[in-house]
């Protein structure tokens, strides 16, 4: 099986799909920070099916690592990587190092404010802004596209699109839904930080959104309610230590005390120096 072609420095990138584009070949971009799972899969599977030429990147971007986070230890398995995108019929492999991608001192940052410093955002400090600069930086590189993100990581794809919208960038975002374990715990690249004790606590956030689902499926419309319930079913977990349970508006992360519309319930759970996230999300009539 012949794999993808890797390039490693943005002029290989911009020239090769120049050289595509000017046979007519439309892209599909799945940026990633590798670590490659099921839930990636299935991003690249969508982008293969709708007949685009797929490149996926690979970078480890340290811009959105806060102080005491993972950077160091973040899983890269490039050779299991390697496999899979040879596996799912993608084309290309960008894989630039730190200095490839930022050869001097960024000056420049691409932040999606408010949206930037609520949840995700609040727990860790410019998090999203080292995201939104990276992904800004790749979509230039790439140029018109599709591109492919996972529902899972929820307020980023609202982040991503407003920054898409906000710079008339030539892209088409498209959302993927969240793949899940048998148990329903959300594919991460961090679930392998859980201890053998751990891992089968952390369904609690599949279980928490449920109860919040279930709460508002039996005609509960008081945000704050949701929210306890929620909160309510993580705080019985003896590991399980909650960030936060919200009940948004799905387009833009809004609170309201009476819920309506596309509403999106956020979780964000720490099982000792391990941050999960997941969400889901019903469409309530306005009232």
């Amino acid at each position: 099986m012949t794999g993808p072609a890797v390039l490693e420095t943005r002029a290989e990138l911009v020239e090769t799909l120049t050289e595509l584009r000017a046979q007519g070949r439309s892209v599909g971009f799945v940026p990633t920070m590798g670590a490659l799972h099921e839930g990636h899969r299935s991003l690249i599977r969508q982008a293969v099916a709708h007949g685009d030429v797929v490149i996926v990147s690979i970078f480890v971007n340290p811009l959105q690592f806060g102080v005491g986070e993972d950077l160091d230890r973040y899983p890269r398995p490039w050779s299991a990587d390697l496999a899979v995108c040879t596996e799912e019929s993608v084309d290309l492999i960008f894989a630039p190092s730190p200095t490839e991608m930022y050869p001097t001192e960024m000056a420049t940052t691409v932040a999606v404010a408010p949206l930037n410093g609520v949840f995700d955002g609040a727990s860790r400090p410019g998090h999203f802004d080292g995201v939104t600069t990276v992904v800004a930086k790749l979509l230039s590189l790439v140029g018109p596209c599709r591109a492919y993100f996972g529902e899972k990581d929820w307020q980023q794809l609202v982040i991503v699109k407003q920054m898409v919208t906000d710079l008339s960038l030539p892209v088409t975002v498209v959302g993927c839904p969240t793949i899940r374990e048998s148990d329903g715990l959300a594919l991460s690249s961090r679930n392998a930080y859980l201890t053998d004790d751990q891992r089968p606590q952390a369904v609690v956030l599949r279980r928490a959104l449920d109860a919040g689902l279930a709460c508002i499926a039996d005609g509960e419309r008081d945000r704050l309610t949701v929210e306890a319930r929620m909160a309510e079913v993580v705080a019985a977990t003896p590991e399980a230590h909650l960030e936060y349970a919200a009940a948004v508006s799905a387009d833009r992360l809004t609170l309201t005390s009476t819920l309506g519309g596309p509403i999106r319930l956020l979780i964000a759970v720490r099982f000792g120096t391990t941050r999960l996230i997941d969400n889901d999300g019903v469409v309530l009539d306005r009232r």
